[in-house]
């Protein structure tokens, strides 16, 4: 099991962005709720980590992430699409089940419907390369800046 690592505060510089990694299988039912590689993305910036899935967004701030935690492999139902975790009030946005990474954050925030209810104190997303999203966010730890 990975070890959780503390977030202290966003990366300085241009916004970085982390394409999702798609699998196969997978691809056209996503694109039926409107998730393509194009409208499916981490966008990390030194004052706003926006998440985009679809119609789905998640915004919030670098400093609001209080730990990142690699995870996976999934089971192809937990995982793709949009999800709501009954167990802790997580939510996932996935596209792949080969691995991703857990954002926990220190605010809940909304990531699931619109408007500010429900707020959710992590969320998974299976970027292509989730270990490079770790780094960013947590930099000095595991070869980040």
């Amino acid at each position: 099991m990975a070890v959780p690592h503390p977030v202290p505060t966003g990366p300085p510089g241009p916004v970085r962005r982390f394409p999702f990694r798609f699998d196969p299988a997978f691809r056209a039912p996503l694109a039926l709720l409107g998730v393509r590689p194009e409208t499916a993305a981490v966008e990390l910036a030194p004052d706003a980590l926006v998440v985009r899935f679809g119609p789905w967004r998640l915004r919030t701030t670098p400093g609001n992430v209080a730990g990142v935690e690699l995870s996976g492999p999934y089971r192809w139902w937990r995982a793709i699409g949009p999800h709501l975790s009954l167990a802790d009030g997580g939510a996932t946005f996935g596209t792949s089940v080969a691995g991703g990474l857990c954002l926990r954050f220190a605010e809940p925030v909304p990531a699931l419907a619109p408007g500010p209810w429900p707020r959710h104190p992590a969320l998974t997303v299976t970027v292509a390369d989730p270990a490079a999203l770790r780094d960013a966010l947590a930099p000095g730890t595991s070869g980040g800046a």
